[in-house]
């Protein structure tokens, strides 16, 4: 079995295009059940404009392995892969140029507890490393394994469901960026007709840029569709709102339960 998922991820990353049910950014407490698996494959195409003509074009794929280690505990294995283009655009002394680096990036380890669960409120924890495996010469890593801890809260009231996350990440690396970055965000999620989600998320997260006291900020619209009990499609837009954030990126993805 090992040997068959190793082989689908190592496929998708050579020849396809973590957190919650895919295109939601926010996690929820769901978790697994014991020996249950779930393979995620995402994908996002973001667009950034700077400058005159400045453009930056990245695309990102991630494999996710979620393991549920017990009833109510999971151990999560997160294999990101990154395209930049990068495209700057002409002066009076410099051509118009574009620069393009790819690769895997750093991969992250989690884990998620969900210690309470009553009337349709459920409480999780989420810890996690991420290991410097990616260049970080090529834009593709922090050279320096960082830490994270987030506080997840997922309260369900049907059709509706609402999750909230307060997070914290070490963000150890080598690239002058901030050690100490906060993250909050919400989202809910409705099912509009049978098999079918609408999804919305925002929220904000502490700019790792030294040079700007202006934190990022998103928001999120999508849909996840059911094809069967334990195999989803999912589609979302992100748009920033406001500059540090990515002007907007479309995502894509899958989710198969086993």
């Amino acid at each position: 079995m090992f040997k068959k998922i190793f082989t689908v991820v190592i496929a998708v990353l050579w020849y396809g295009s973590a957190f919650a049910a895919h295109p939601l950014i926010t996690d929820d407490a769901g978790i697994q059940g014991k020996g249950k698996y779930q393979l995620e494959v995402n994908g996002e195409y973001g667009n950034e404009k700077y400058g005159v003509d400045g453009e930056k074009n990245t695309t990102k794929m991630a494999t996710t392995l979620t393991y549920g280690a017990s009833e109510n505990m999971d151990i999560i294995l997160g294999i990101p892969y990154q395209y930049i283009r990068t495209k700057t655009s002409a002066t009076d002394t410099e051509p118009e140029s574009t620069k393009a680096e790819d690769g895997s990036s750093d991969i992250s380890i989690e884990s998620k507890w969900k210690f309470f669960e009553k009337e349709g409120l459920s409480l999780a924890l989420k810890p996690g490393i991420t290991l410097p495996t990616g260049d970080r010469k090529r834009g593709l890593g922090t050279g320096r394994t960082a830490y994270s801890l987030f506080f997840i809260t997922t309260k369900e009231a049907e059709p509706w469901a609402f999750h909230f996350n307060l997070g914290y990440k070490r963000n150890e690396n080598r690239n002058n960026e901030r050690i100490e970055i906060w993250h909050v965000s919400l989202a809910s999620e409705v099912e509009v007709v049978k098999n079918l989600k609408a999804v919305a998320n925002i929220g904000t997260e502490r700019n790792p840029d030294k040079a700007s006291n202006i934190d990022p900020a998103f928001i999120l619209g999508g849909l996840i569709y059911s094809i069967s009990k334990n195999f989803d499609i999912d589609f979302g837009i992100r748009g920033g709102l406001n500059k540090p954030e990515t002007d907007y990126a479309i995502l894509a993805g899958i989710a198969w339960r086993f």
